[in-house]
């Protein structure tokens, strides 16, 4: 017999988002719940509930399906938002806010979220500048855990949603990995399903306290999330 942890899950339609559900595909150990505004395909083999409602609803989701722990993995690109930083921020700052607030308020015990690696309140980049303020809050906020994931560049198959730089970046990514080491190995790209892993894998830890990982300890974490052997 397994402990059954339940996780809820926002951002299911991005690509880290879609690695988390496959991932849960076959274990009994983890009853994943994702909320989103637009319903989105389930992998083959889920055995999982979807609820499909606006942002100001999800904190009545999280109250009725009562999990312990939040996986945030929204976001959007400057691309998407058509370049307007208001538009981004809306999404990347104002919706992952409130969702933590609203998950808190709920009862929700720990927060796993999806940020960038180089995030700094403080940056000239206004990419990582949201990013960075969005931690900033975040690490304030009295979840009994906190683990914030600050990948690189991620390594994996996003769709119809093309980006021709990222694209040249996943092919180039495995050279350019070997020439990234000590403080630069933070800046490796990595497979969005070892971050997906990473992120239920942190998910699941007792221990409290509030935590930010990089590639290192992304690979590591990763590693931790049990196996589960099919019979």
């Amino acid at each position: 017999m397994f402990d059954v942890s339940r996780i809820a899950l926002v951002g299911s339609t991005g690509l880290i988002g879609r690695k988390v559900m496959e991932t849960c595909v076959g274990r009994e150990d983890l009853r994943l719940t994702a909320v989103s505004r637009r319903e989105a395909p389930l992998p083959k083999g889920a055995r999982m509930e979807m609820f499909v409602a606006e942002p100001d609803k999800w904190g009545e989701v999280f109250e009725a399906v009562k999990p312990v722990s939040l996986i945030c993995a929204l976001g959007t690109t400057m691309r998407k938002s058509g370049g307007d930083q208001e538009q981004f921020r809306a999404v990347d700052q104002e919706l992952v806010l409130k969702v933590a607030h609203a998950a808190l308020r709920a009862g929700v015990k720990r927060l796993v979220t999806i940020s960038s690696v180089g995030a700094d309140a403080l940056s000239s980049n206004f990419y990582l500048k949201v990013k960075g303020e969005t931690d900033r809050e975040l690490m304030h906020m009295k979840f009994d855990r906190l683990d914030i994931l600050r990948p690189g560049l991620l390594r994996g198959f996003r769709g119809l949603d093309t980006r021709p730089a990222e694209q040249i970046g996943q092919i180039v990514s495995p050279l350019a990995n070997l020439a990234l080491h000590g403080g630069m190995r933070r800046y490796r790209a990595i497979r969005a399903q070892r971050v997906a892993e990473a992120c239920l894998a942190l998910a699941i830890r007792k221990a409290g306290g509030k935590f930010r990982h990089e590639y290192d300890s992304i690979v590591q974490a990763a590693k931790s999330l049990p196996r589960i052997d099919a019979d």
